[in-house]
């Protein structure tokens, strides 16, 4: 497979740092905004590429430098979450979607069984495939885990004012989530708040519940609003404030 290829096509997932003594596992599922060229941009300008319909502004920046503050693992995304989002599950509407937020979405309209399970065997199994393995390989050494997901969200959405700098989405991590809003308090100008500015769901989330509450993981999604992170002052201080927050833990056996 020559080069170009390999740019294209890359693999679903980039992990940095698997050896990470942190007890928590990082994901960011919406790392990016690649397209390989055949999908001709889903039939949008190349302005709707860098909007928050196809990736998460700011937040594969902030995931990088919390793995490295951390010393944690880190799970990337490497497609575009217009082609299939790995944080919803497969067949949801949300899935592949045909209109995100106020845009209409072309090449996602009317496409076949065929380019689902395409989309689905190419990005969005070996992805999740990658982060099972890796907790199983933890679950087997007996090395505690906690997840946190790193994502951001857009100022206004269809025309609302979200007034948050950041929230903290979960069901059933109360304590990690509890922990991670106390440290974010410290400052009192931030305004953070438990399950904003969206509600954890089975049929809009994913990686919270099936890799977190349903193996009986402590996970957490973070959102941080994404002009609090669109540059690398708000990035650097976001990824500070949130290794603060984070209850550090690490193995006993590894300190």
């Amino acid at each position: 497979m020559d080069a170009r290829i390999d740019k294209d096509w890359p693999a679903a997932v980039e992990a940095v740092n698997e050896d990470g003594r942190s007890d928590i596992v990082l994901l960011c599922e919406h790392a990016s905004n690649h397209m390989p060229p055949e999908y001709e941009r889903l039939g949008l300008d190349e302005r709707h590429l860098e909007r928050h319909i196809a990736w998460d502004i700011g937040a594969a920046e902030v995931a990088r430098r919390l793995s490295a503050r951390l010393d944690a693992p880190l799970f990337l995304s490497t497609y575009s979450r217009l082609l299939i989002d790995l944080n919803r599950p497969l067949g949801a509407s949300g899935s592949i979607p045909v209109r995100s937020e106020d845009t209409d979405i072309p090449g996602n309209a009317d496409i076949d069984a065929a380019e689902k399970a395409r989309r689905a065997g190419r990005m969005f199994t070996p992805f999740h495939d990658r982060v099972t393995a890796f907790l199983d390989s933890r679950a087997a050494a007996g090395r505690p885990t906690r997840i946190v997901t790193i994502h951001s969200f857009t100022p206004v959405f269809l025309g609302k004012t979200r007034p948050w700098h950041a929230g903290v989405l979960f069901q059933n991590a109360v304590g990690l989530a509890e922990d991670i809003l106390e440290g974010l308090r410290v400052d009192p100008d931030l305004n953070v708040a438990p399950n904003q500015p969206y509600v954890v769901s089975r049929d809009s989330d994913y990686a919270v519940l099936i890799h977190g509450d349903d193996r009986g993981i402590p996970a957490v999604l973070i959102e941080i609003r994404q002009d609090l992170i669109s540059d690398e002052t708000g990035i650097a201080e976001w990824a500070e404030r949130l290794a603060a927050a984070l209850p550090a833990r690490q193995n006993e056996e590894l300190t």
